[in-house]
């Protein structure tokens, strides 16, 4: 199985027309998910000229082209400013997984449109994230999907290159994947560690699960306590920013130690004292859930 896209996910993509959206749209198209209509305001009526001659149309709002098309999730590729509004506008038009792959979105209209879409009963990922992968199936959002293979192991990330990076060596060492997702590292995200494992834990198919972290917050703690609780098959976890020093941003917005919860040290002392296997490096994750794999 998966976790939140399959084959039956219908994609919109807010931004069709712009440089990210319409590459990263071929590239999904090309992976196999089912693109049904993109949205640019001003060129209803146009089309998309995707691959093997597929054209997906353009509206000029997501509520025509939910209408139109029977849309059930939506990837942003718009510019911050305009971010925050797009993303209530998929909310608003009934759509239930929104996949906002926008960097640099302003914490405060974070903050209102994470209560808008809630309200909503939408799921928001992101923003600032890769999006996630169902090797096989579906692809939303920039994670390569050449990198990916079917298998067992579900992926949760709060960096995007690191989990290219983990897949990576999952892959070579014949672990594939259920569903991969990239959470985001920005301070206020829709879907955190939590909503992953849970929906992991509903998975038949998912006999392991990798989580990958990094400085800053307290979200890895959290996560940690709801393994113990409530995960039943084996978690491997890494953090990242290991050697970052206190009061830096490490490349993510939200990856800034402002207090000792927040350290590298005392993320890897929580999974550890909950049963997470922790890696020292990328590489060797894979070494640790073909470990717990095999008993």
């Amino acid at each position: 199985m998966a976790i939140f896209i399959d084959e039956k996910t219908r994609l919109v993509v807010q931004g069709i027309t712009g440089r990210d959206g319409s590459f990263h749209t071929t590239q999904m198209m090309e992976y196999g998910t089912q693109v049904v209509a993109g949205v640019t305001p001003g060129k209803a009526g146009q089309s998309f000229a995707g691959p093997k001659g597929k054209q997906v149309p353009i509206f000029n709002s997501m509520d025509e082209a939910v209408r139109q098309t029977g849309a059930n999730t939506s990837v942003i590729y718009v510019p911050p400013q305009f971010a925050g509004n797009a993303i209530m506008e998929a909310a608003d038009s009934g759509v239930k997984f929104i996949v906002a792959i926008t960097e640099g979105v302003p914490v405060l209209d974070m903050a209102r449109v994470h209560a808008y879409a809630r309200d909503k009963g939408a799921r928001v990922l992101g923003p600032n994230c890769p999006g996630l992968i169902s090797p096989g199936k579906c692809k939303v959002g920039i994670l390569p999907g050449q990198i990916v293979t079917p298998g067992p192991v579900g992926v949760i990330s709060r960096s995007g290159t690191l989990t290219y990076e983990a897949v990576y060596h999952l892959t070579n060492a014949k672990l594939g994947q259920t569903t991969c997702v990239g959470i985001g590292g920005d301070p206020l995200i829709g879907t955190s560690f939590v909503d992953c494992l849970a929906a992991f834990a509903k998975d038949p198919e998912t006999k392991a699960i990798v989580m990958i972290g990094e400085i800053g917050g307290t979200d890895e703690q959290e996560a940690a306590a709801y393994v113990k609780a409530n995960i039943k098959v084996p978690v491997v976890g890494f953090i990242a920013g290991q050697t970052a020093p206190p009061g830096r941003r490490m490349g993510h917005a939200g990856a800034i130690i402002s207090g000792s919860a927040g350290t590298a040290a005392e993320k890897m002392e929580a999974f550890e004292a909950n049963g997470i296997k922790v890696a020292k490096r990328p590489a060797e994750i894979a070494e640790l859930i073909a470990q717990v794999l095999e008993k």
